[in-house]
């Protein structure tokens, strides 16, 4: 015979693809605005793109339009076009000015 412990358990909700729930919270992107800066944060972040030279060590806070997100990385300027206001770091990233949220030269 069985228990009602036994028949209760045939009619709780059946996960086939167990812990497929869990996979899909942990893909969710979550999708952040570019922010303006204000006179005052724009002035000092120009102060410190200024005084930036090739081969300075930078940590850089930025929007990255494929994680759609600001992203914080550091690194070492490889490169610098100050005309076209740009920055490349270790190489690979290029980064806008205008994508920078803050940058502090280490």
């Amino acid at each position: 015979m069985y228990s009602r412990l036994d028949r209760a358990k045939q009619f709780l909700p059946f996960d086939a693809l167990d812990g497929f729930r869990e996979l899909l919270k942990k893909a969710e992107v979550e999708i952040e605005e570019k922010r303006d800066l204000s006179e005052e944060s724009l002035s000092a972040l120009e102060k410190e793109f200024n005084k930036m030279e090739v081969n300075s060590m930078i940590k850089v806070n930025y929007y990255n339009y494929q994680l759609k997100k600001y992203v914080e990385i550091s690194g070492i300027v490889t490169e610098i076009n100050r005309i076209k206001k740009k920055i490349t770091i270790d190489k690979e990233r290029n980064i806008n000015i205008s994508d920078i949220q803050s940058l502090e030269v280490i």
